[in-house]
């Protein structure tokens, strides 16, 4: 029986294994699926404003001592040149070949102590290469999101994390302070007062509107949650189910589940030998209409994920060498695809075609079926020239949109296909019903799609963090 990731693909294609993976959809945790309705929810971030319960789905790894600076350098991508006390900063480490394993935030809580927060592909890394790096001073723990389908009071966690977005979040928060709060800027930690104590708070924001991040110990989350709540009813804030949460991305531009490159290359045996057969990468999901027999075929570089300027090589990292050999000019490049009307309407209209299976189906207000999802975009001759990555509809533009990366020579305006549905009725994955592909007609268009984002979006918010590096 395998003992790990590499035993478990040891004579086996890991393309196989991971297309028909049977763990079922990915499920964000704990959350109720919906307060209101999910398009109500949808629009409360552009209208209003929303509170985002984030306490559940991340990892958060906590890294103390002296190395801790050491080991983050060595295996990101981004400078630490300039990373002081109370700043944050996105994470993103790539493999010997140069391809992303993952990405997340890095918070700078205090003097030689981080804590990195996001999913785990890059919080294996991280504590793989914290294990076997030679990094004396360094403690690290763990504290892993919780269980997709909990029993009863099982769930705990360090911090409880929330976000309050939208154009009526700072009122929100200034009553909450009980009276003005200063902006800092973008990616800056301070405090706030709430409920009669400092909490920690990360300045970021949404629709064109200043907003927070606020974390403590888990054990005040539902008072917390509740003074939230109750100060924001006068100025309509809703609170967002686990339904509408992952959809904001769609308008943000943030592509959340690239494959981890780590399947292959003899520099990472090592890696897949310390993951668990019960590891993300091992019973991961891998969906849609691009299908390949090289697993070394999906990997990403940092540019095809909109990364490129993130890379800096004042600094030697784990990477470094491949990616100083790529011309970013010859890099796919990240877009958003607005999908034919006509075209979705046919997905939905074969539900009711009682002749035949129907198109695989189209979930709302997200559409992804795997962990990691790559339909194949095909240009006018049919040939393939990127992949859509991330799904859904968005009630605030109207729209069924992808988040894409796309040859560098297809141009805005352009319109490509995305192949909806899997080849042969679909793959055995649990996620998976018999279906047919359907070619859906798609606008290459910018990145953010919203205007009011693209217009006055600087820094970020939780599944859509970005920064200048």
């Amino acid at each position: 029986m395998a003992q790990n990731l590499q035993e478990l693909i040891d004579g086996r294609n890991p393309v196989e294994m991971l297309r028909n993976s049977q763990i079922g959809s990915y499920i964000y945790p704990v959350v109720p699926a919906d307060f209101q309705n999910w398009i109500k929810e949808q629009r409360a971030w552009r209208e209003a404003s929303v509170l985002y319960d984030q306490s559940h789905h991340m990892d958060n790894v906590f890294l103390k001592g002296s190395d801790a600076i050491r080991l983050i350098s060595d295996t990101a991508i981004n400078s630490v040149a300039t990373f002081p006390v109370n700043r944050a900063k996105q994470y993103v480490p790539t493999t010997s070949s140069g391809h992303v394993v993952g990405d997340g935030i890095l918070f700078h809580e205090a003097e030689d102590e981080y804590v990195y927060v996001g999913r785990a592909p890059a919080s294996n890394w991280l504590m793989y290469h914290a294990e076997t790096g030679g990094y004396a001073n360094l403690d690290v723990t763990v504290d892993r999101r919780s269980p997709s389908r909990p029993y009863g009071d099982a769930v705990a966690r360090r911090y409880y994390r929330f976000q309050i977005q939208g154009p009526t979040a700072w009122q929100v928060i200034e009553k909450l302070n009980g009276g003005p709060l200063e902006q800092l800027r973008f990616f800056s930690m301070s405090e706030m007062q709430l409920g009669g104590a400092r909490v920690r708070t990360l300045r970021h924001g949404m629709a064109g509107a200043p907003g927070l991040e606020i974390w403590g110990p888990y054990e005040h989350h539902h008072r917390v949650r509740d003074l939230i709540v109750e100060a924001g009813a006068e100025f309509g804030l809703v609170p967002v189910g686990s339904r509408a949460y992952p959809s904001n991305t769609l308008e943000s531009g943030w592509i959340p589940s690239p494959l981890p490159a780590i399947y292959s290359g003899e520099a990472e045996r090592g890696y897949r030998e310390w993951l668990g057969t019960d590891s993300y990468e091992a019973t991961g999901t891998l969906a849609g209409s691009f299908v390949s027999d090289d697993i070394s075929d999906y990997y990403l570089t940092p540019w095809e994920l909109g990364y490129g300027s993130f890379v800096k090589f004042d600094h030697d990292f784990i990477g470094r060498d491949a990616l100083e050999k790529i011309d970013p000019a010859t890099q796919r490049r990240k877009v958003t695809l607005a999908w034919n009307a006509e075209d979705v309407t046919k997905i939905f209209a074969s539900l009711f075609d009682v002749e035949g299976d129907s198109y695989k189906f189209f979930d709302l207000p997200l559409a992804n079926y795997g962990s990691a999802n790559y339909d194949s975009v095909t240009d006018a001759d049919g040939s393939v020239v990127g992949f859509s990555m991330f799904t859904g509809y968005s009630a605030n533009e109207k729209r069924a949109l992808s988040l894409a990366t796309v040859a560098p020579d297809v141009p805005e305006g352009a319109e490509v296909t995305v192949v909806w549905g899997e080849p042969d009725g679909g793959t055995t994955k649990a996620s998976v019903e018999p279906h047919r592909q359907l070619e859906v007609r798609a606008v290459v268009s910018p990145v953010p799609y919203s205007t009011v984002a693209r217009q006055t979006y600087h820094g970020g918010w939780r599944t859509g963090y970005r920064e200048s590096a």
